[in-house]
């Protein structure tokens, strides 16, 4: 049991640790400034740091948002405009179905 105990502290301290690592690279991106990749790929890693943070901030906003935000359309009412334009295709086939019968129907009377 020691041996599995020692296991998950030493679990917990590297994630810890991954995690302070990951702050401290956000924090040293969300401080660079536009084009200064030249400073090697430590400052890529860290600009990439920051704007993946940012990303993952503005999709926790939007997931605990009601829907009433600027972000667009919540997924179910985009599910219920796709229903609705499926339904006007469907239409709109069953139209050119019947239009095409009718144009086939009148070029066989005019063959005869």
């Amino acid at each position: 049991m020691k041996d599995f105990v020692r296991f998950l502290a030493a679990w917990a301290l590297l994630h810890e640790s991954a995690d302070e690592g990951w702050k401290a690279a956000i924090r040293r991106g969300e401080g660079l400034e536009p084009g200064s990749m030249d400073r090697g790929p430590d400052a890529f890693v860290d600009g990439l740091a920051a704007l993946v943070n940012d990303e993952k901030e503005r999709l926790e906003h939007e997931l605990a948002s009601d829907g009433t935000d600027d972000h667009g359309p919540r997924p179910v009412d985009l599910a219920d405009k796709l229903d609705a334009v499926t339904f006007e295709l469907a239409e709109l086939r069953g139209r050119l179905e019947s239009l095409q019968a009718s144009v086939d129907a009148l070029a066989s009377r005019r063959e005869d």
